[in-house]
């Protein structure tokens, strides 16, 4: 049946092609994957193979990934990818070897690709639960470890009709969960070979926070006409006055909004063009002109709008909103808020609140955050905060404003949050085989 499926699927995706640009991408990557495989693949070297579904799954391995190759060089790293939101951002990472799409899921493709790999391990990050590629791994005695993963009753493993495809479960070696609901869930049906590790993204977070980068035009643009200002990060910004008012000593409070959509904007600038004493920074989940016009268009009269890629540092001192267009820099930008909103949880579901919360500062976001464990953690400690419309909205950042003491509170807890949860990598690199 699942190969029943598989097919359908891969003719339903030939036929999206001709009228998805997206698709067509991912359909032309997974036929030019062999090529690229049998081009590049030394025959004499030990592959470690890694996939990820998309750019988020990439990120929880990617501490793995770079583990192994600083500290295991006699492997090779070979990453693959299924979707273009990934592999078009990261086709050029320069910690693996070999980059490419992965093949779909049917029993000739994963025969011709583990022939040309013979990867001697591979990972599968999160969500990852490819049958026939696993049980092919399992045939050869290939170790086969699923990491950060995370299961929920409502899947299919755990229903009476999905217990036949739940046999995929029995091809991993060793499951890395996030969390004790993970390893009860697999505990039910037979499965013990689990640790419960935790979620690699938080060692990945905290690893991007000391690598950050220090943006020359985002500092004057919070530093506003304050041109001998030492540069402002996060902690800072909460040297302004009790009530968060600016005045000739100090700085604007600055609001940052990454990775949102459109009905995360309306709520944002509803509230911020009724309160000029705040800065804005805006980072879009997508850059295309068409949505750029429309932030702009919700942005009241009279606030001075710049475009990172299309500023100076001058401009940008006496602008009131930043608009991220370029992508590569909202992990680093965060740093310069009192206050962070993590988009997308008015559509499928949020997006990294982590990248926010390691810089000590709240984090708010929509309602669809329900199956993000990270969300709901930053909840748990008040370090993160829903909002379900503009009057909530609206009142959240009114008690920020004013009480000061409350917002240092949640930052703190937002960021102990993520340190307290770190160490995943080690857990898992101790826990294999290398």
């Amino acid at each position: 049946m699942y190969n029943l499926i598989i097919y359908i699927y891969l003719l339903g995706v030939a036929v999206a092609s001709l009228f998805s640009k997206k698709v067509r991408k991912m359909w032309c990557g997974e036929r030019r994957a062999f090529d690229v495989l049998r081009s590049k693949v030394e025959p004499e070297a030990r592959y470690v193979w890694f996939h990820a579904a998309s750019l988020g799954e990439f990120e929880q391995g990617r501490p793995l990934m770079e583990r192994i190759r600083r500290e295991h060089p006699e492997y090779k790293i070979l990453l693959t990818f299924f979707s273009p939101s990934g592999y078009e951002v990261r086709k050029g990472y320069s910690g693996a070897d070999i980059i490419c799409y992965l093949p779909l899921d049917t029993p000739l493709n994963a025969i011709r690709f583990l022939r040309l790999v013979r990867p001697v391990m591979a990972f599968f990050i999160k969500y990852e639960f490819w049958y026939n590629y696993l049980h092919i791994l399992k045939h050869r005695q290939v170790p086969a470890y699923s990491v950060s993963s995370i299961f929920r009753p409502d899947q299919v493993f755990f229903k009476w009709y999905g217990r036949q495809y739940a046999a995929v479960l029995r091809c991993f070696t060793r499951f890395f969960v996030q969390n004790e609901e993970s390893r009860r869930l697999l505990s039910s049906i037979g499965i013990d070979n689990v640790v419960v590790s935790g979620d690699t993204r938080f060692d990945r977070v905290l690893q991007i926070k000391e690598a950050s980068k220090q943006l020359p035009i985002v500092e004057r643009f919070v530093q506003g006409g304050l041109s001998d200002t030492p540069p402002v990060a996060a902690s800072s910004q909460l040297s302004a006055p009790e009530n968060l008012t600016p005045t000739t000593h100090h700085p604007s409070p600055v609001f940052v909004a990454g990775s949102s959509w459109l009905p995360d904007e309306e709520i944002i600038l509803k509230y911020f063009n009724l309160h000029p004493e705040w800065k804005l920074i805006i980072a879009p989940h997508v850059i295309g002109e068409e949505h750029l016009r429309q932030i702009v268009a919700l942005i009241g009269e009279g606030r001075k709008v710049v475009r990172y890629t299309r500023t100076t540092e001058e401009e940008a001192a006496t602008a009131d909103v930043l608009i991220i267009d370029c992508f590569g820099l909202l992990s680093s930008i965060y740093r310069y808020g009192c206050v962070a909103y993590v988009g997308g949880g008015f559509g499928v579901g949020i997006h990294n609140v982590l990248e926010a919360a390691v810089w000590d500062i709240p984090v708010v976001f929509g309602p669809n955050n329900k199956h993000f464990q990270e969300a709901q953690g930053l909840l748990a400690v008040k370090g993160g905060f829903e909002i379900i419309g503009d009057e909530d909205f609206a009142a959240l950042i009114d008690r920020f404003c004013a009480d000061r003491e409350a917002l240092r509170r949640a930052g703190e807890e937002a960021g102990r949050f993520v340190k307290s949860r770190s160490g995943a990598s080690d857990i898992i690199l101790s826990g294999i085989s290398l």
